[in-house]
């Protein structure tokens, strides 16, 4: 049956490294639908079936390309395995274009941060959070799992990240005196936990808790909502940091290869890739390339 083919081959991604969390609920519902049909081989049309049983176009595309990925596995061993035609479409969505906050804009949100809601420690909670991923390009998630202890005298340390790897964030003497301050007044708010960012109920932030902060901040100063559309996230924050990087880039192509690799590196992207689709972010950016590319053009150095 394939329910033993599957748990083969999760082993074998799991061996090499792949996080495959939704993978492994997709094939293992995949196998026991085939299962249930007696079948011992991937066959192409019970696989478009099985996928075609969810509403969403891209999750019958993802489903679809698990099994794809699982049947060319099988068939390096037993040919009688189908390859199952990508009638979906493909499995991956195009990364939206992030929404970029200005400087006046970040500055704007962190005074309303500071002044919203009772006049309790949520004020200097999020008005020090929104600064605080504004400066360093944290991630959400990152920011709200910091501890006493991650803060060196070297700069922030950011431990087991979205890709299990570690990474020390230096921090601006502005931004650890900034943290300092809150610090004095969060300690004594909730002794027994020393997770740096808290909510009122004296528990760690949520991300539901920043997403909600953040909504209404935005609300107040008129950013655009709303799904489909570009919209400013607490994400925008990180963007607005990596962009800032890019454009006091000195020019020239080694200057520039050099100055990604390492805001790659600073941001924690497993892939240098993920740090140039920033450069589609800002008109200022864009043009700027166009430039290179018809001075290079025009027998010029770039």
């Amino acid at each position: 049956m394939l329910s033993r083919a599957v748990e083969s081959y999760l082993s074998e991604r799991r061996a090499a490294g792949f996080h495959i969390r939704t993978t492994s609920f997709n094939l293992r519902g995949f196998a026991a639908y085939a299962d249930g049909l007696g079948q011992r081989w991937v066959e192409s049309q019970t696989a478009i079936d099985w996928a075609a049983r969810v509403p969403s176009i891209h999750q019958r595309a993802r489903r679809l390309g698990d099994i794809e990925r699982l049947a060319r596995y099988l068939r390096a061993e037993d040919t009688r395995h189908q390859i199952p035609p990508r009638i979906f479409g493909s499995a991956s969505r195009p990364r939206p274009t992030p929404y970029i906050l200005s400087d006046e804009q970040i500055g704007q949100l962190v005074q309303l941060a500071a002044q919203s809601g009772y006049r309790t420690l949520r004020r200097k909670t999020y008005s020090t959070l929104f600064a605080l991923l504004s400066c360093t390009g944290l991630r959400v998630s990152e920011a709200i799992r910091l501890r006493y202890a991650d803060l060196t005298p070297d700069g922030l340390m950011i431990r087991d990240t979205k890709f299990k790897k570690s990474r020390l964030v230096p921090l601006h003497e502005s931004a650890r005196a900034g943290l300092e301050r809150y610090l004095q007044d969060r300690r004594p708010y909730a002794p027994f936990d020393d997770h740096v960012f808290i909510s009122l109920r004296r528990k760690p932030l949520l991300s539901a808790d920043v997403d909600c902060a953040f909504r209404t901040l935005a609300a107040k100063m008129g950013l655009p909502r709303g799904r489909g559309n570009r919209r400013a996230t607490p994400h925008s924050l990180r963007h607005a940091f990596a962009v800032r990087s890019l454009q006091t880039c000195p020019d020239g192509r080694d200057h520039i290869t050099k100055h990604l690799l390492m805001l790659s590196t600073y941001l924690g992207h497993t892939k240098a890739a993920d740090t140039y689709w920033y450069l589609e972010a800002v008109p200022e950016l864009m043009r700027g390339i166009a430039e290179c590319c018809e001075t290079h053009v025009a027998g010029g150095w770039v």
